[in-house]
């Protein structure tokens, strides 16, 4: 063993490894990505990883090694887990063979995502076991665990993590390579009474993981990581705190400067360790559960009292005694337990009231994004028409921000194309836009396209291509020719696949040639059906910057078109003149094409 300081989802990726995985699937998305990220950098050559084209094409490629016994690691954010739930639902009645865990970060608050879903609900919806780790530590510890049970039981298992268990960092103990398991995957067996999913199989089944499940009731109940933190009784009430995840480090910060109490730490959310809550619960008359998102441990007390006949009284966010919807912190627990302990911490509360106020910075589009043009190359060819500009998921949703104001819609990934047909068909006078990016069309949105072509609908795609997936950290893509492994494969063309699904109209152009572009759309907007125009230019993060330009003071008129229309981060005001900060600005030239009076000029595109 050895010291490493490691985030959280380096950790699950070192467990893994070190836990003998042999496949890891997955598809991009903050906070898991980071996981099979480092898998990719620290795997033996027995393990094979990919970037799958999402998440039910990850699971299912698992599932499938998982069948020939090999130990398998799916990846997701929660929002993922939703695209993967098809063959997961099945799955769990037909079981596996190898280990197979599914690695879903949960994202409250949320920071980046449409949802604050919570898998631990997920996992009981499911009947699948989940892990939820409290720490770094415990997460390294838990996904080995999880492969264990997964392989004992024949059943896929969650390891749930939070944005703060997976980019959170810890100084943890990590196994030298020689203490790795070594896994040998024995082989697929035909055997369709097993892996042919029929009603009379799932039925049978179905009974089997029920008894499965009151079995690991009581094999949780004796796991190290779910545990009774002994304190002393506060004044004449006995009360204690239960807590899982990440919230159990903040309930024992919060306790320091509150008071100490019996802590219930549920480290296996489902199936819940009800003998270990006994106990607990039969020593108490109330108990405030502390969690992020739904009351899944508060529910389970409810249920285990009203079972065992305990009239120990649970609170928690049912009661409103705790918060509802976002993250937890140690402050937010400070004062549940405080209120649920009746003492008045006004006294303790800083005096902020003078302390200046935050900077505001809303999220926008990177100066020189090529998503910027494409957009404004739209809004201006349609100035004055009525249309639907449907968005979706990727950094492209940030064109809903003004002065562009280019998003009407964004619900998930790859909607915004079926959302169009839909508003099409109500509202024929409509000239409907989908925007979609290249990575999410290959992910979710070719499938809305050929519901388009099929269904006779009268519909622009606009398919912003930047050759790369750039909202999660720029992973690969079928359309960008290299895979996950290190291989260099033919790159799949947008352009073939929409010219096979049967659009006869296709236009390819650099949103950049601000000019072109605008032509570009006003013509393909004018004819009917299903049409698509290929916005391609790269990111700016994976390309060089170009020479930034500069504004001449001698020719600006200080209309500020440049900034109302644009919003480019780069482009500022001083002291009543037009600035463009070099340091930002990548030399798209964007600019300098919608100033009416060619007074930015300077710089070279590197496009």
């Amino acid at each position: 063993m050895y010291k490493k300081y490691l985030m959280g989802n380096q950790a699950i990726a070192y467990g893994a490894v070190a836990a003998g995985v042999n496949l890891v699937s997955g598809y991009p998305g903050t906070p898991s990505t980071e996981v099979l990220e480092t898998i990719a950098k620290i795997r033996g050559d027995d393990t094979y990883v990919e970037w799958s084209v999402n998440e039910k094409s990850a699971l299912e490629v698992a599932a499938g090694a998982s069948y020939a016994g090999a130990r398998t690691l799916v990846t997701m954010k929660q929002v993922g887990l939703n695209v993967a739930s098809d063959p997961l639902m099945s799955l769990e009645y037909v079981g596996i063979k190898g280990g197979m865990v599914v690695m879903v970060a949960d994202d409250p608050g949320p920071i980046s995502s449409q949802t604050e879903q919570d898998t631990r609900s997920f996992a009981m919806f499911s009947k699948l076991p989940c892990f939820d780790p409290s720490s770094v530590a415990e997460a390294y510890q838990m996904i080995q665990d999880a492969f264990d049970l997964s392989e004992k039981y024949g059943t896929p298992v969650f390891l749930r993590s939070t944005t703060r268990i997976s980019h959170g960092y810890e100084s943890i103990d990590i196994k030298d390579k020689d203490e790795y398991y070594k896994n040998s995957p024995s082989g697929f067996v035909k055997d369709s009474g097993r892996w042919v999913i029929f009603p009379r199989l799932a039925f049978a089944n179905h009974k089997i993981l029920e008894e499965r499940n009151d079995k690991l009731k009581d094999v949780f109940s004796s796991y190290d990581k779910n545990e009774i933190i002994k304190a002393d009784a506060s004044d004449g009430i006995r009360r204690g705190i239960a807590s899982g995840g990440v919230s159990v480090a903040y309930v024992r910060e919060a306790m320091k400067s509150v008071s100490e109490l019996p802590l219930l730490k549920i480290g296996t959310p489902f199936p819940f360790p009800e003998s270990l809550a006994v106990t607990f619960l039969s020593e108490l008359d109330e108990v405030l559960c502390i969690e992020e998102l739904d009351p899944v441990i508060e529910r389970a007390l409810i249920f285990t009292c009203g079972k065992y006949g305990l009239k120990t009284k649970i609170r928690g966010k049912l009661t409103g005694d705790a918060v509802r919807a976002g993250e937890n912190s140690v402050d937010i627990v400070k004062a549940d337990i405080a209120a649920f302990l009746g003492i008045d911490r006004a006294s303790e509360e800083i005096d902020i009231s003078d302390a200046p106020s935050l900077p505001v910075r809303p999220p926008v589009l990177c100066a020189g994004c090529p998503h910027r043009a494409s957009f404004y190359a739209v809004k201006k060819a349609m100035e004055g028409k009525k249309t639907l500009y449907a968005g979706d998921i990727g950094c492209y949703t940030l064109g809903n921000a003004m002065p562009l104001d280019m998003v009407d819609t964004c619900l998930c990934m790859g909607a915004g194309i079926n959302i169009a047909q839909g508003v099409y068909h109500i509202e024929e006078d409509t000239t409907a836009f989908a925007f979609v990016g290249d990575s999410t069309f290959f992910a979710s949105g070719i499938t809305g396209v050929v519901n388009a072509v099929y269904n006779q609908a009268d519909m622009v795609l606009v398919v912003l291509d930047n050759s790369t997936t750039a909202m999660t950290g720029h992973q690969p893509h079928p359309g960008t020719g290299h895979t996950m492994m290190g291989d260099v494969v033919e790159k799949i063309s947008i352009e073939g696949i929409l010219k096979g699904i049967g659009l006869t109209t296709v236009e390819t152009v650099d949103p950049l040639d601000l000019p072109l572009a605008v032509d570009t759309v006003k013509r393909v907007a004018a004819e009917k059906g299903v049409r698509a125009i290929i916005f391609k230019s790269p990111c700016i993060a994976v390309v060089p910057s170009g020479k930034p330009y500069n504004v001449l003071d001698e020719k600006c008129i200080k209309c500020k078109k440049c900034i109302r229309e644009l919003g480019c981060p780069a482009i500022y005001i001083d002291d009543g003149n037009i600035r463009i900060d070099k340091s930002l600005c990548t030399g798209c030239g964007l600019c300098s094409k919608v100033c009416p009076v060619s007074a930015i000029e300077g710089g070279s595109t590197n496009v």
